[in-house]
């Protein structure tokens, strides 16, 4: 027989009132700047602070275990295969001056030049890493987690995205029809490995 449950038990579950989706914040290492400019982060164009107030989406990555079929017998009997990284896309809200969106192109251009099919060959000059950090509606200061970046807001979790580089940025459609609009465009990025941080 089910246990009767009450609304005052799911609130007594419900810790700090849920995690929010719109509470998040991404931010790139040093190593991105450099590979995104070619210049470290004091001598760059590329502001991580205005990154962090126009990155408009991002996402928790998932996590995938494909599943080996094993024929026996007239049965398929199921194993562990391989696990995969999703590709991790944000959405960033475009500025007048392009700083965001040029700074990436800048970073696709070192991987690849479009004129000659040459540019970095090295993984390590290319590749980066960057995490998400879902944010809570808690004060740091009257809290004992850990504190997000650049916030004094509680810094839930922490999704560390290792050796990763973009491989889409997203067109921007221009038109006479969107008005009352401000443009954005998505960055995709291939991962290689991402971390929980605790």
């Amino acid at each position: 027989m089910a246990t009767r449950r009450t609304i005052a038990d799911f609130k007594s579950k419900l810790v700090g009132g849920g995690a929010r989706p719109n509470l998040f914040e991404v931010v790139f290492t040093n190593s991105a700047v450099k590979a995104i400019t070619g210049k470290d982060s004091s001598k760059s164009d590329f502001k991580q602070d205005e990154f962090s107030f126009l990155c408009k989406a991002a996402s928790l990555p998932a996590s995938n275990i494909a599943a080996v079929d094993v024929p026996f017998r007239g049965r398929i009997f199921k194993v562990a295969g391989d696990r995969t990284v999703d590709t991790w896309t944000v959405t960033v809200i475009n500025d007048e001056d392009f700083l965001i969106r040029s700074a990436f192109e800048q970073w696709m251009q070192l991987i690849a030049h479009l004129d000659g099919n040459d540019g970095a060959t090295q993984p390590n000059a290319y590749m980066s890493n960057a995490s998400v950090f879902q944010l809570g509606r808690g004060d740091s200061k009257s809290s004992t987690d850990s504190k997000g970046p650049n916030t004094d807001q509680v810094a839930l979790k922490e999704y560390k995205f290792i050796d990763m580089f973009p491989t889409n940025i997203s067109a921007i459609d221009l038109s006479y029809d969107s008005g009352d609009t401000i443009e954005e465009f998505t960055i995709e990025f291939a991962v290689n490995n991402f971390e929980r941080v605790d």
